[in-house]
């Protein structure tokens, strides 16, 4: 599917790459979703994929909130930016590693469902028009909203189906 460029791409995308992320964790055997895997150094587990997407939600759920309410504030959390957000990454995967599964799984469809209802409420163009909003300086929100759901949707089903090719339980 090529990359949602209107509201109505954005959810359909965002629904279906939810869907398809979960029937693959659903079609796993319970060791297969608890195993390690074997190729990866920070995401390790599935457990580790769904907080990642979990926090990527808050992100963009806290930055709009906070933009739409007058309180000026960047999508990355100081001190990061975008050429050392990969240590908010990993600092997101140290604060999860005692978050059993099941919980991740309930945050993140949690998470999911707020950053839907958000979409819902803005209109195509100030998804997609560019300069609708100066907070996102010159990017759409919606290329955010985007990148938050169904892009990353995507990249955790091949980290998932990964795994699933290359897991071979321990006898």
């Amino acid at each position: 599917m090529a990359r949602p460029a209107t509201k109505s791409d954005l959810l359909a995308a965002a629904g279906e790459g939810f869907d398809k992320l979960r029937k693959l964790i659903d079609s796993m055997t319970d060791e297969y979703q608890n195993a390690e895997f074997g190729f990866e150094d920070r995401d390790r587990n599935v457990r580790d994929v769904l907080i990642h997407l979990c926090e990527w939600h808050r992100l963009l759920l806290n930055w709009i909130e906070a933009n739409r309410d007058g309180k000026p504030k960047p999508f990355l959390p100081e001190p990061y930016n975008w050429k050392t957000y990969s240590g908010m990454n990993v600092e997101f995967w140290r604060q999860h590693q005692s978050t059993p599964l099941a919980e991740a799984k309930m945050m993140l469809k949690e998470s999911h469902g707020k950053v839907l209802a958000l979409i819902e409420i803005f209109s195509n163009d100030e998804l997609f028009a560019r300069q609708q909003f100066a907070w996102t300086g010159g990017t759409t929100l919606g290329s955010y909203c985007v990148s938050a759901t169904s892009s990353h949707y995507d990249w955790a089903v091949r980290k998932i189906g990964k795994h699933v090719k290359s897991y071979r339980p321990v006898v």
